[in-house]
């Protein structure tokens, strides 16, 4: 029986591509080029850093135009915190991957809504769905891709 699975991933190489560009036009950018701006990551948390708040936004401008140049969604991002202090200010975003308990029952809730005949179950981080023709497949496919969720989805391991 033909099959896919849902998932929700980030190319962590890619993402690290974007944190280095970043980082080299923030220290060729005339406006911040004395400062203490950078962008880091720390497993699943990256970090902007600026001298004051305006400076994080002009970055985060910034890192989201590196991060769609190299096709990473930006809902992958979930903003956790903004501190400012006395010179210095810092923003935390947190990197969303897998998907989760009620997004993954949100999604088999809705393929049994649209009484296509297919299964799906929740394994892990990822969705499987299974039917017998590869058509209901595919346009459970579509309507994934035109339903609004918190996070990016991507199918892979589709096998026939």
């Amino acid at each position: 029986m033909p099959s896919f699975d849902v998932v929700s991933e980030i190319d962590h190489h890619e993402l690290t591509n974007a944190i280095d560009q970043a980082n080299r036009e923030i220290a060729q950018r005339f406006d911040l080029k004395d400062t203490q701006a950078s962008v880091s990551n720390e497993g699943n948390d990256i970090t902007i850093t600026a001298d004051d708040s305006f400076g994080i936004q002009q970055i985060s401008k910034l890192f989201q135009e590196k991060l769609v140049k190299r096709k990473i969604e930006l809902s992958a991002l979930k903003e956790k915190s903004e501190d400012s202090s006395l010179g210095k200010a810092q923003k935390t975003f947190t990197l969303q991957e897998g998907i989760d308990g009620p997004n993954g029952k949100k999604i088999n809730k809705m393929i049994k809504e649209n009484k296509i005949k297919a299964q799906s179950s929740i394994m892990d981080n990822k969705v499987r769905v299974t039917a017998k023709k590869r058509d209901d497949l595919q346009n459970i496919m579509q309507m994934l891709k035109e339903a609004n969720f918190d996070m990016p989805l991507q199918f892979n391991n589709f096998r026939d």
